[in-house]
């Protein structure tokens, strides 16, 4: 088979990335870029490419766990860690996944209302009964469709907004040195761009979207086509294009990146680049709160699926129950209070906070011989390795700045799960360790 012929055959059966690309393409990820780059100009511009290039190789990893195991991960991880284990990667990752689905429920809402001028609780309720009947009789074939049509039609507006948006070469090329700008919303948003791409739900999601389309060891030349051109390829398109038209557009004395909302980034763009662009950017905006609302739903009940011993698809009655409660529970985000935009990134950034353990779980599996048949090579432990310190910095740094804010109960809550997953992180890595350099065989001891 040439090349060309095994290129069209892979891009014909693309799919499990692309529904971890709806999440990581999403307003909370738009959200940081354009706040980073209304905020900072340039400067944080290698962190939105870091982030595409560090989510590939999380979703490579996650996905070698899936295909090598062929289960879900939660139930890898109840049989050879125990279940307190598997227990603390549901809760880490449930967590997450619901306060997502609350603040972009909250995005969807008001981005339909500002479009169409009908109320957004109206809009929520109606978001929220289209979920609730679409993913409930469809499952994951409609999700992953919805997914790849929307990811793609966002890209594609967002890509065009570069054409109308005049782009400082010169500024944009030193926004590729890493530095985080001082402060505390540096380090807050550097960790909501990083958290888009890189979050506890991708990692999770992964193996079921590998097992929901069929695929097994057999296909990973094609899975690691899938997570190429969906990480790679179509989020780094997406990522690299907001910021840009960000820095270039919206950063200025006369734009808050701090109190920025997706109307007035939508209203700022019209006098200064045309009406074409305000359009793109509130089109694109609306079809990427859409596709990760559709995608984020199903995150919880796959989860609870795998935990429960439940079927993962609508033929199970319980598990369509508990996606229909997810999608309306989201009905509640549409009355939090504040900006939707500085709440998407606190979303991505406390999302951050569980990722680390979330990479040790699948680092440590993938080098337990009694998981996967293959372990990994020096070279994917070493990317693990990375992957796992960055995002313990980068959400280390978002828990510094959250306590220098003040404590609030909020914090503390934060604080205290952060502390329990990081215990659980070392103790990992710590095992790890010894059986990589120690040429041991042990497994973790069961803590349930």
């Amino acid at each position: 088979m040439s090349v060309a012929e095994r290129f069209r055959s892979f891009t014909g059966s693309i799919g499990p990335t692309w529904l971890a690309g709806a999440i990581a393409a999403g307003p909370a990820t738009m959200a940081s870029l354009i706040t980073g780059g209304a905020s900072f100009g340039y400067t944080l511009l290698w962190v939105a490419l870091l982030s595409a290039i560090l989510g590939a190789v999380s979703q490579y990893l996650a996905m070698r766990l899936g295909l090598l195991t062929e289960a879900g991960i939660v139930a890898v991880v109840e049989e050879h860690l125990g279940n307190t284990w598997a227990w603390l990667l549901v809760v880490d990752a449930v967590l997450a996944a619901g306060l997502a689905q609350l603040v972009i429920m909250k995005t969807v809402a008001g981005v339909s209302a500002t479009i169409t001028g009908i109320d957004a609780r109206a809009w929520a309720v109606v978001w929220a009964l289209v979920l609730a009947a679409g993913l409930a009789g469809g499952g994951y074939r409609l999700a992953e469709t919805g997914a790849k049509l929307l990811v793609s039609l966002v890209v594609l507006a967002f890509l065009a907004s570069l054409f109308v948006v005049p782009i400082d070469l010169s500024a944009a090329a030193g926004g590729l040195v890493p530095r985080i700008p001082a402060g505390v919303d540096g380090a807050l948003v550097a960790a909501g761009i990083l958290g888009g791409a890189v979050h506890v739900t991708l990692v999770t999601m992964q193996s079921y979207t590998m097992d929901a389309h069929g695929w097994s060891r057999d296909d990973i030349d094609l899975a690691r086509f899938d997570v190429g051109l969906s990480m790679l390829g179509a989020f780094g398109i997406y990522s690299l294009a907001i910021f840009l038209v960000a820095a270039s557009v919206l950063h200025g004395p006369g734009v808050s990146g701090a109190e920025l909302t997706a109307t007035a980034a939508a209203q700022a763009l019209g006098p200064l680049v045309g009406d074409a662009a305000s359009w793109l950017f509130l089109v694109g905006l609306w079809g990427a709160a859409v596709s990760t609302l559709g995608a984020n739903t199903v995150v919880p009940p796959y989860l609870l699926a795998d935990k429960f011993g439940w079927e993962r698809d609508v033929s199970d009655d319980r598990y369509r129950a508990a996606i229909v409660v997810v999608a309306l529970a989201g009905i509640g985000g549409v009355f939090i209070g504040g900006e939707a935009f500085p709440l998407l990134v606190l979303t991505l950034a406390f999302g951050l906070v569980g990722t680390p353990f979330a990479l040790a779980v699948v680092l440590y599996l993938l080098n337990d011989r009694q998981a996967v048949p293959e372990t990994n090579s020096t070279l994917a432990n070493v990317g693990g390795l990375a992957l796992v310190g960055v995002t313990a910095v980068t959400a280390g740094s978002f828990l510094q700045g959250q306590v220098a804010s003040g404590l609030t109960p909020v914090t503390l809550f934060v604080l205290a799960f952060a502390v329990v997953l990081a215990v659980a992180t070392v103790l990992l890595l710590a095992l790890f360790v010894r059986e990589r350099f120690d040429g041991t065989d042990t497994t973790a001891e069961s803590m349930g």
